[in-house]
């Protein structure tokens, strides 16, 4: 239970930060944000700040920043309507009911509509019993189906699809921003909880109980210098080697007391990741070697994903090897029992992968809409609203059958 509730709050703290960079920029360009929501389906909690519904729904497994403009705009009032209205000081339309509301004290006018203009003239017509009325509209009027749906008008230049192609990227791009600057500040912690690795050489802190690298004779303090000849000096040379060997055998050149020692050995392979069973040795750092490690571990770790993608567009890895939610809670289950440091570790990986993940061209995700941007800024003028759309609803229903495969994978590989 322990893991489960560790996995919920670590993926809620990475949606989180992921779509806070999408709101914080969208309010920067003046982008009218509708709802700020952590998971999907029915909400569990939710209240209105401002402009925006802030809301948790019940499944933790995403989330999402809804933007007027995005999407075919929702505010709509049939011609014929029976409409009662309400005004503010500058005697400006606040509220628009579409029911009888119960309002005793402010200055309500009926009427039957006869056209409105909810983007651009932000105005109401319509026949009351003076005849036809034209009611201006306050640009953050409040339309009220019943008593508890209501949606705020959105003018067009409130709306996603009115801003400049520069501040339509960067709202996309914020968000796994905002996770890669997770990711680094994590590093920087974890750096400071832990030391720093030492490299050049990189030397050997532990050697892990019944693993290739003990079996070989591999000993504390050793110094990795080669494999398969080819001279490191990082423990990502080492980790990065080992995944592009597949699990082959691999001949490990280390320093030790002045000698140079070769050891043969067969890398194990565990959640997808092949190891030796080593712990890097670690010094002391302060906190500005802190946040220079953490910024360099960000870059590294970037490099390593990026390879890892790499390897499945070439074949080299397969859908097969990919984990999903259960993997990603087992793991996290391993990071909770090894201590603070391993989650702190665990959820800027964690967290990197999203930011990385999310930049990738496939419909659905955010990379996928930076490639729409990009082609409005050759162009000249966007995409159909309606193609681009039904782009993003194909690419997100391949994805979530690739969430069934690879939590199927998860299965197999859990209990058989």
């Amino acid at each position: 239970m322990q893991t489960v509730l560790v996995f919920i709050l670590v993926l809620s703290i990475l949606v989180f930060i992921h779509e806070l960079g999408h709101f914080i920029f969208a309010k920067r360009a003046g982008i009218l944000v509708r709802e700020f929501a952590i998971g999907f389906g029915p909400k569990v909690f939710s209240k209105v700040y401002g402009e925006t519904l802030y809301a948790i729904r019940i499944l933790p497994l995403g989330g999402y920043v809804r933007m007027a403009g995005e999407d075919v705009e929702a505010v709509d009032i049939k011609t014929g309507s029976l409409l009662y209205l309400t005004f503010d000081e500058t005697n400006k339309v606040k509220h628009v009911y579409l029911y009888e509301p119960n309002i005793m004290t402010e200055k309500v006018r009926t009427g039957r509509l006869l056209e409105a203009d909810l983007e651009d003239g932000l105005y109401v017509q319509m026949e009351t019993d003076q005849g036809e009325e034209r009611f201006d509209l306050h640009e953050q009027a409040l339309i009220h189906y019943d008593q508890k749906n209501w949606i705020q008008v959105a003018p067009k230049d409130r709306q996603f699809g009115s801003k400049t192609v520069g501040q339509k990227a960067m709202t996309i791009f914020a968000g796994p921003l905002f996770n890669v600057i997770l990711t680094a500040v994590l590093l920087s912690v974890f750096s400071l909880m832990v030391g720093a690795i030492q490299q050049n050489p990189l030397k050997v802190g532990e050697v892990l109980p019944d693993t290739p690298a003990e079996r070989a004779g591999i000993k504390t303090n050793d110094a990795i210098i080669r494999l398969d000849g080819k001279s490191i000096s990082k423990l990502e040379d080492l980790q990065s080697y080992l995944t592009k060997g597949g699990g082959e055998p691999v001949t490990v050149t280390v320093e030790r007391d002045q000698q140079t020692l070769e050891f043969q050995l067969t890398p194990q392979q565990s959640e997808g990741k092949y190891y030796i069973g080593i712990d890097p040795a670690r010094t002391d750092v302060t906190f500005l070697q802190a946040i220079s490690n953490g910024v360099t571990d960000t870059y590294d770790y970037s490099i390593r994903i990026m390879e890892g993608f790499g390897m499945l567009l070439t074949g080299q890895l397969g859908v097969k090897d990919l984990g999903g939610p259960i993997q990603m809670g087992s793991i996290t289950g391993q990071a909770v029992e090894q201590g603070i440091e391993k989650v702190v570790l665990w959820t800027a990986l964690l967290s990197l992968n999203l930011g990385i993940f999310n930049l990738l061209p496939i419909p659905a995700l955010d990379g996928s809409r930076l490639v729409f941007i990009g082609i409005e800024a050759v162009r000249g003028k966007p995409i159909s609203p309606n193609r681009e759309g039904m782009v993003h609803f194909v690419g997100f229903a391949l994805l979530m059958v690739l969430m069934l495969v690879v939590t199927y994978n998860d299965i197999m590989r859990l209990f058989f």
